[in-house]
């Protein structure tokens, strides 16, 4: 059985931010960017925009009871693999992570849903 899981902070109507798959133990998110309140991508800096990717997450990991530390594995997709954009990602994800357990992760060049942005990350998290 699959339990949706949307915060009511949640901008995309018509699909879940997350899915606990009941009995399984497991959590898998949708794709999350860098968004306003208003569903916009934040665009002051690349920083700001990496911090509200991982603060949108953050949101959807606690509508589900849970947190930073129940994920197993990230994929992140980025839209180049340039130096400032990864160095970026690395030092706003060890903000969130445990740095003695962090999750397995991949990391996918491609094309957002919109210009402005530059990195989605989803990932799969185990429910206690």
């Amino acid at each position: 059985m699959l339990t949706p899981v949307n915060p009511p902070e949640a901008k995309w109507p018509g699909l879940s931010q997350g899915m606990v798959l009941k009995g399984s133990g497991i959590f898998v998110s949708g794709g999350h960017c860098g968004l306003d309140a208003s569903g916009e991508p934040v665009t002051t800096s690349l920083e700001d925009q990496i911090v509200a990717m991982f603060e949108g997450l953050k949101l959807t990991l606690a509508e589900a009871g849970l947190g930073f530390e129940h994920v197993a594995r990230t994929t992140c997709f980025v839209t180049e693999f340039r130096p400032e954009l990864l160095a970026t990602i690395k030092q706003v994800r060890a903000r969130y992570y445990n740095g003695d357990c962090p999750p397995a992760s991949v990391m996918v060049q491609a094309g957002l849903y919109d210009e402005r942005l530059y990195a989605e990350i989803e990932v799969i998290a185990v429910v206690p």
